[in-house]
């Protein structure tokens, strides 16, 4: 059993299997091959759960994938953007739907055989189970939880998927870059020696926000503003970041153990609760250090970048490798990873070659809460306490009416529960 499973079926074993509702994630997962080959021309008939600009996107991208894609129902929360998509994608008026429970209507039409989740990810621990529940193969965005119940219900419903046979891929593209993919694997084989530590940087100018609208319900402006609140983007060391830790997780096959953060909101006001800056420390099983930065504030430098040191070298994952007195290397280009994504979950569900990245994602949105969480506390955070966390942001009741005030997580005061 390779390493990076090891490392979320126990969050060392013996402490996973303290808990039941985690016993379920801990079973071994070894890949399955489907003894039912599917045929090579076997239509790919999709649903799109979230008509954002993302859910739109990834629609754009699974065409492109492949000619032999139709998109046969969507769904929002909104009427508006399931209209909007419903006509981009020339879906029929009957498989258009909006409002909360829209996602259950795609998830009961029996052709669809391929569904993309694209809804804020504060949705995803419930539109996940649902999908795999109804049969489907996944393409799910990135992260996939914002707290430790999400967290354990994406787990639960991955475990599910493999006993199903279900594919699942997620989008953290740069595992599906060729640039990413060829400089890791030479990593992994000794390119730049043991690693020494490890940066992620998501450091940009400022990020859109919407105005509040007094001539609708609190639900609609958290929801039309979805990046500003906790329960619906996870702050964006988790919404954004997570493309960066997940790459560092990748590099060194394991997740962090351990975190220590500073952040604050210190540009931003008026409604929302989110930072606007992190800086995490994160500690991996064999001590080694991933330095994590990422801010969201306008006037600074940016950068959008991993690093890894090695003992005999540095690298930038995504591309390239310098030894010590030797000689430089750049991986070659690829295809776009966005629709690479798409065309490597097809080529799954076709061939019969079983895919399911659940764990992976969870992993390194778990590494991402673990960092906010210790931001927001300003305390050192293990990653046991992070994923049995009780701490449940989601609405006690989904629809559109009035929502408890939201409060900023305050270091000092705040505590993880």
């Amino acid at each position: 059993m390779n390493k990076i499973i090891q490392a979320l079926d126990g969050v060392s074993r013996r402490h996973f299997l303290k808990n039941t509702s985690l016993a379920v994630a801990g079973a071994a997962v070894v890949p399955h091959v489907i003894t039912a080959q599917a045929a090579d021309n076997t239509p790919i008939k999709v649903g799109l759960i979230g008509c954002g600009g993302r859910g739109k996107g990834a629609v754009e991208d699974v065409k492109q994938a492949d000619s032999n894609v139709k998109i046969i129902a969507v769904s929002d929360v909104f009427k508006d953007r399931a209209d909007g998509a419903g006509k981009q994608f020339g879906v029929a008026p009957d498989m258009v739907f909006s409002g909360f429970d829209a996602y259950k209507k795609v998830l009961s039409i029996p052709e669809i055989n391929y569904v993309i989740l694209a809804t804020p990810p504060g949705f995803r621990p419930i539109h996940f189970p649902a999908a795999i529940d109804a049969g489907k193969h996944v393409f799910m965005e990135k992260p996939v939880a914002v707290d430790g119940p999400g967290l354990r219900a994406m787990l639960k419903a991955g475990e599910m998927a493999t006993q199903k046979k279900l594919c699942v891929v997620a989008g953290t593209q740069r595992r599906h870059q060729k640039s990413y993919v060829e400089t890791i694997k030479r990593i992994q084989d000794g390119a730049i020696g043991d690693i020494l530590c490890l940066r992620a940087y998501w450091n940009q100018g400022f990020i859109w926000n919407n105005p509040w609208n007094d001539q609708v319900s609190d639900m609609e402006n958290h929801l039309r503003n979805w990046y500003h609140y906790l329960w619906l983007c996870g702050d964006h060391i988790v919404e954004q970041h997570v493309h960066n830790i997940d790459v560092c997780n990748w590099v060194m096959n394991d997740f962090p153990v351990k975190a220590y953060g500073t952040g604050g909101r210190q540009i931003l006001t008026g409604k929302g609760q989110i930072y606007d800056h992190f800086a995490v420390e994160f500690e991996y099983a064999n001590g080694v250090r991933m330095f994590s930065q990422c801010r969201q504030i306008g006037g600074c430098s940016d950068s959008v970048s991993e690093a890894v040191v090695g003992t005999k070298g540095t690298s930038n994952p995504g591309g390239s490798i310098s030894v010590k007195g030797g000689e430089s290397w750049r991986a070659p280009g690829g295809k776009n990873p966005y629709v690479q994504e798409h065309i490597d979950l097809i080529e799954a569900i076709r061939s019969g070659n079983y895919v399911n990245e659940t764990k992976n994602v969870v992993g390194s949105t778990l590494t991402a809460i673990m960092g906010r969480e210790s931001a927001y506390s300003g305390q050192i955070l293990e990653r046991d306490a992070v994923l049995n966390s009780k701490m449940n942001t989601m609405p006690a009741t989904l629809e559109f009416g009035s929502l408890p005030p939201v409060t900023v997580p305050m270091p000092g005061k705040y505590k993880l529960v």
